[in-house]
């Protein structure tokens, strides 16, 4: 595929994964430039197509930019093609349980003989290795093992799952920085590595702060609702016509919110003058400015804040965020055109790059649409293709 002038224009990447997480490490190298041909099970092979969910929001948004072929990988002559194909490529990624890749056959250990460049990623739902490493793992179960659903919610209100597929998303995330750090050390060493994460790993990670105070104080973390676990003021606060955060806990910040708000002699408080004190009288604190604030408008405290340099923000549906004037200007939700959806808007990337912008070259590939135009390029003939697609190999 001709160079597309975008920073990972050069890489050729082969997805061998399904689900998410693994498309999610995927699609971050696809968008930004990556040649990238999705692997798929024929129909009739190893798995069927449903073209339904293929036109659905979330499998389109996964996949854009990617070329796609089919291929059977439990037949010799699939993999056969799979390996013709791991001698010019750069990366590949799955996320197969562990023991999957290697009773196919296709694990790092084989694909590093065929190429010794080839940078192998992998995810699994906990790790590589350990008693849990068989387990089939999904977003949810990693949500509880890594122990974020035990700080979401509200107090007392039992186990609460984050709202969107954290640990899917992040693994995917981290493994596409890790294969990037591994072909910027390939440029030193030469050689390709296996490079792999889980979603269980992804989220003790994600855990972050919270983790760090049970490691180095023995401190196990509780729900606290909208409130941020340390920091006092911060949290949601009634409006008269709806709902705003308040982020505030700095001493500085602390001081401007209390002179915003009208009252600066709050800042003086014994109570509240000291961070600690706020900790201890967190309800008392948040219901003094709590019983200011519902008494005028969310533009008002906004607006308010913004001049006087106190974070502050609206509380959005997802329709309000992409109507916000300053998201708008983010160009978040970029569109590509499709050639039976039409134009469709996608989810875009958070990074932006001046010089070699993110562009929405393709959309999510019919199954197998590119395989022949793939199979011609590796040396294969019209009867040799004819051939492998009546024998199921592709």
């Amino acid at each position: 595929m001709a160079s597309n002038n975008m920073p990972l224009s050069r890489f050729k990447v082969i997805d061998l994964c399904r689900a998410r997480a693994g498309p999610t490490c995927v699609r971050q190298l696809a968008d930004w430039g990556a040649d990238t041909i999705k692997v798929e099970m024929p129909e009739g092979g190893i798995g069927v197509d449903d073209s339904e969910t293929r036109l659905g929001f979330d499998f389109f948004n996964i996949h854009r930019n990617k070329r796609s072929m089919t291929l059977n990988l439990k037949s010799k002559k699939g993999k056969e093609i799979l390996f013709k194909m791991v001698k010019e490529a750069d990366v590949v990624v799955e996320n197969f349980r562990p023991d999957v890749k290697h009773r196919l056959g296709i694990d790092y250990k084989v694909l590093s003989k065929i190429n010794p460049r080839i940078v192998y990623g992998s995810i699994s739902g906990f790790g590589q290795e350990g008693p849990y490493s068989g387990r089939a793992g999904l977003d949810q179960i990693a949500q509880g093992i890594g122990g974020i659903m035990s700080v979401t919610g509200l107090p007392g209100q039992g186990p609460v799952r984050v709202g969107i597929p954290m640990c899917d998303l992040t693994s995917g995330l981290l493994l596409a920085q890790g294969i990037l750090m591994a072909l910027l050390e390939r440029e030193v060493s030469g050689k390709g590595q296996w490079v792999h994460t889980s979603l269980t790993e992804a989220m003790i990670q994600l855990m972050d702060l919270q983790a760090a105070r049970y490691l180095n104080g023995g401190d196990v973390p509780k729900q606290q609702g909208n409130n941020h676990p340390t920091g006092v003021p911060t949290g949601v606060f009634k409006c008269s016509d709806g709902l705003i955060n308040i982020q505030a806990a700095t001493p500085h910040l602390f001081k401007r919110l209390c002179t915003g708000l009208g009252v600066p002699e709050m800042a003086d408080k014994p109570e509240f003058k000291e961070l600690s004190g706020r900790q201890k009288n967190r309800d008392k604190c948040n219901a003094f400015i709590e019983k200011i604030t519902k008494t005028k408008t969310m533009k008002h405290w906004i607006d308010l804040f913004a001049k006087a340099g106190v974070p502050c923000g609206p509380i959005y549906s997802v329709d309000q965020t992409f109507a916000d004037p300053q998201v708008k200007t983010l160009n978040m939700d970029p569109t590509v055109t499709h050639p039976k959806l039409g134009k469709v808007h996608l989810v875009g990337q958070a990074v932006k790059m001046a010089r070699t912008p993110q562009k929405m070259r393709m959309p999510t590939p019919d199954l197998g649409q590119h395989t022949d135009k793939i199979l011609a390029k590796l040396g294969y003939s019209k009867a040799d293709i004819k051939a492998m697609r009546a024998d199921g190999d592709i």
